[in-house]
């Protein structure tokens, strides 16, 4: 949130990026180019929000044609910020509720009506599994990204799924990506365990880039997660050891290696294995079990692995993926609504 300010322009800007209404955005609020829909609205709608507008007055007003015009107010109307009335061969606009603030806190009503309504939807395709939240997620900051959009017309034999991963926007902005975001969720939905990008990409013999890129969509929707996989650590650190200790030898694995940093016990025994050639997955894992899991990432860093992540569903059940979401959402709708209070008052 553009925290303290109180300038409309950079308030007005922070608002229709929020809402997904401007593609580009520029790296600093308030920049001095204005984009097509931040003219429109501050030269217009917000002077003025009942007077009734029309697109020639619009246009005389923002400085843009009548077919830019055109298409600015259809992004409007389509988000339910203005309204829309037909009075002869012209279209009268006017911004709901007669303000911003009254606009916006119309559009979260509704928002999160739709939301409710299709994420009841998604959650009838997820399965129940506890063993899918054993290991805790690590936390991140992901920018939260989700569209939201009524049911529509549906033609015969169409898979409701499908359309439903398409209204989320989890096919990207260019619409549909040959069914991959719909077969990801699919699988995602049913998986017990989480699984890697790898995994996903052979299973659904794509490259990995695509897989990744429907993936972090997800993620910005929170619908998945990323999570260590804890139990891979001992089968890497096992590989890790032995490769090292070949190339390498005894003394770089307790120096440079890591195996100094663990108790004399813990390395004596790991160093023993491998020498003797008696070390295996299972050895590994029964040796390293009272070491603290942040001590086992840092050794598996230390041999030259890196921690393996998976991807699952974020929530046991549909129900508790669906409370996520709407929680996260209902954060945003209350920084829109203060915003455009915000920006009430500013103006």
């Amino acid at each position: 949130m553009p925290t303290g300010s109180r300038d409309p322009d950079v308030l007005l800007d922070w608002l229709l990026n929020s809402m997904g209404l401007n593609r580009r955005r520029t790296d600093k609020w308030g920049g001095e180019e204005k984009g097509a829909l931040h003219r429109i609205m501050r030269e217009a709608l917000l002077v003025s929000p009942l007077r009734g507008w029309d697109t020639r007055d619009l246009g005389d007003a923002s400085g843009l044609s009548h077919t830019g015009t055109h298409h600015q107010m259809a992004k409007l109307r389509s988000c339910g910020l203005v309204s829309t009335e037909v009075d002869g061969k012209w279209r009268i606009h006017v911004l709901r509720g007669g303000s911003i603030s009254s606009a916006v806190t119309l559009v979260c009503v509704q928002a999160k009506a739709v939301l409710e309504l299709r994420l009841s939807e998604l959650s009838a395709t997820i399965s129940q599994s506890e063993s899918r939240m054993q290991t805790a997620a690590e936390e991140e900051e992901v920018p939260f990204a989700i569209d939201i959009c009524e049911p529509g017309a549906r033609r015969e034999g169409e898979d409701s799924t499908a359309l439903l991963v398409d209204d989320l926007g989890l096919s990207g902005d260019r619409g549909r990506d040959d069914g991959l975001a719909h077969s990801l969720l699919l699988h995602l939905a049913e998986a017990h365990q989480p699984i890697t990008i790898l995994s996903l990409s052979e299973l659904l013999s794509e490259s990995r880039s695509r897989v990744q890129t429907a993936v972090e969509r997800m993620r910005s929707a929170s619908l998945v997660e990323r999570v260590p996989m804890i139990g891979r650590i001992a089968q890497d650190v096992f590989s890790g050891i032995m490769r090292q200790n070949d190339a390498r030898g005894e003394e770089w694995l307790m120096t440079r290696g890591g195996l100094g940093r663990l108790d004399d016990a813990f390395s004596k025994a790991l160093l023993g294995g491998a020498k003797s050639g008696s070390l295996d997955i299972g050895k590994v894992q029964e040796i390293l079990s009272p070491v603290p899991i942040g001590d086992q990432r840092i050794l598996l860093n230390t041999l030259g692995g890196r921690m393996p992540y998976g991807i699952r569903i974020s929530g046991s059940e549909g129900s508790v993926v669906s409370e996520r979401v709407m929680r996260i959402a209902d954060r945003t709708f209350r920084r829109l609504r203060t915003i455009a209070q915000r920006l009430d008052d500013a103006i």
